[in-house]
């Protein structure tokens, strides 16, 4: 199976409010992270997804209550399209402050944030080892939940990734692996640093792929609909290689990128076309997601400092 949706020219066309907002809330969470970080106010590093926001905005409904989503060193906007109708905005920007309140007291940070069913990682390549583990579990038991993990395309450079795939292919993992690719590894592309393509070696692990070139939400729904109904109904493993932009630098200031490199992401960007396409509605609801995300701002600053309790971890079940 390999088929490809490409790009559409009106990204609004179809989307509703709702996935407008948490498009823009995840956007102005990241602003805001680095506009604090910049402050002095974010506990340890931070990587944002500014650029990559629509992919677990469309993804989303296609997520149950008891499926587990494992995430990595960006997945800011994974948690939030999640959660966000669960009010966590707070909890998670209390995290990498390490403020009270926060989702893991404080101690996670922006890369090891554990909830419910979502967990994420900094640690490269880490995520699919751990959710395969997981969707191991779940077929063990007889469970009909299913693990979304989301990886980079710079993570095909370690090892567990495809002894991950190789394991996936072997027992017929439920799993869907999310792969973005954002062209950009920290600073190395993949053609200085992969021979050959992420679908060739997925394909020799013999599991179902898809490559998705679109930014519009509602084509990528129908696109992946089919496929992940088969991950859930016959324990079908699922590569879904999303080619993205990262717009942001890898990290902080960390862009190695050129001007025209630059200029050509921000052109592609979902956040300038859908400006450019339907303004009024746009603004409106942008205006909305940046006064929401002052207040929140404003509330978590206010928090006393995060104060570890050894007593409330948690564990994994």
């Amino acid at each position: 199976m390999h088929e490809t949706v490409a790009e559409e020219k009106r990204l609004t066309a179809g989307v509703s409010d709702g996935d407008l907002e948490t498009l823009l809330l995840i956007r102005h969470y990241e602003l805001t992270v680095l506009e604090l970080f910049a402050c002095g106010e974010i506990k340890g590093t931070t990587h944002t997804c500014i650029g990559q926001e629509y992919i677990p905005v469309a993804l989303n409904p296609f997520i149950r209550a008891d499926d587990f989503v494992v995430s990595n060193h960006r997945g800011h906007g994974h948690y939030l399209a999640r959660y966000r109708d669960e009010g966590d905005v707070e909890g998670l920007l209390a995290e990498v402050m390490g403020k009270s309140e926060a989702v893991c007291q404080g101690v996670g940070g922006s890369q090891h944030i554990y909830r419910d069913q979502f967990l994420s990682t900094g640690i490269q390549g880490e995520g699919i080892a751990v959710g395969a583990g997981i969707a191991w579990s779940h077929k063990f038991r007889n469970r009909s939940d299913i693990v979304f993990v989301y990886i980079g395309e710079g993570t095909f450079g370690r090892g567990c990734v495809y002894e991950s795939l190789n394991f996936a292919g072997i027992w017929h993992l439920p799993m869907v692996i999310v792969v973005e690719n954002n062209g950009i590894a920290l600073s190395t592309s993949p053609h200085d640093s992969m021979s050959g393509t992420i679908e060739g070696r997925v394909r020799g692990f013999g599991l179902d792929y898809l490559r998705v070139e679109s930014r519009h939400i509602p084509a990528i729904r129908e696109l992946v609909g089919e496929p992940v109904k088969r991950v859930r109904t016959e324990s079908r493993p699922l590569v879904i290689e999303f080619i993205t932009d990262r717009v942001a630098s890898h990290s902080k200031g960390d862009d190695t990128r050129d001007s025209a490199e630059l200029e050509r992401v921000k052109r592609q960007d979902w956040h300038s076309r859908m400006t450019a396409e339907d303004c009024e509605r746009f603004e409106r609801l942008e205006q909305r997601a940046v006064q929401r995300m002052r207040a929140i701002r404003e509330l978590v600053a206010s928090r006393k400092e995060a104060v570890w309790d050894e007593h409330e971890e948690r564990a994994v079940e």
